[in-house]
């Protein structure tokens, strides 16, 4: 018997215009898919989190965060930015337009590997298949970075992660199974398996801080 899935619904609302002054109602189309976002089903080793709409991208804009957890410790942080413009920008075959990031520490000897960058490509791209996430228009960039410490931080360890940073245009206005196929992504990078397809999986919610401090 599969886990009931408990959608995640943020706290605020993520549309905005651009110009200023009083606003009309965003459109139906966004309003839709911006409420999409919510409705995937997250493994409970993901905890979303309220972001704010980028301004400057497009008339529209939706965002939400998530981080990846194993036994309290982060593995991984993302987010991911739904950008609707009703009359389509250059390259997006549309007029939505996906922006993701993935960001996990990774041992020296994987972020080494010259394959690493095509590996973790098809990440998301097996991803995006597997739920069904139709798509066009897709690129980005697989960045390896490492980090060392100098003067008073010279005795922190050397880490090293894993930064991709992808875009794609979606084929439907229901965008969950691209956030299902973003989440996969940010556990593959964390090294955690995808869940088998029987099996639904219920999110977790990062903590009020305000809440914590009436404690």
């Amino acid at each position: 018997m599969s886990t009931p899935v408990v959608p995640f619904r943020p706290t605020s609302t993520y549309a905005s215009a651009m110009t200023l002054g009083e606003q009309p109602p965003p459109p139906a189309a966004f309003t839709r898919a911006a409420a999409s976002l919510r409705q995937a089903e997250v493994r409970p080793e993901i905890e979303f989190e309220d972001l704010p709409a980028p301004q400057r991208l497009a008339p529209y804009s939706a965002a939400v965060g998530a981080s990846v957890y194993r036994d309290d410790e982060e593995l991984a942080v993302g987010r991911l930015i739904l950008l609707y413009d009703p009359d389509g920008q250059r390259g997006w075959e549309g007029p939505f337009r996906l922006v993701a990031y993935v960001r996990a520490d990774m041992e020296p000897e994987i972020t080494s590997d010259p394959l690493l960058g095509p590996v973790a490509w098809s990440w998301l791209t097996e991803a995006l298949e597997a739920h069904q996430a139709d798509y066009s228009a897709a690129g980005g960039t697989v960045t390896r970075a490492v980090s060392e410490g100098f003067g008073n931080k010279a005795d922190d360890p050397v880490t090293t992660e894993l930064e991709l940073r992808a875009s794609w245009s979606p084929a439907q206005e229901d965008l969950s199974g691209h956030v299902a196929a973003w989440c996969d992504l940010m556990c593959l990078a964390a090294g955690i398996p995808p869940l088998p397809p029987d099996v639904a999986a219920m999110p977790r919610r990062r903590e009020d801080p305000e809440s914590d401090r009436t404690k």
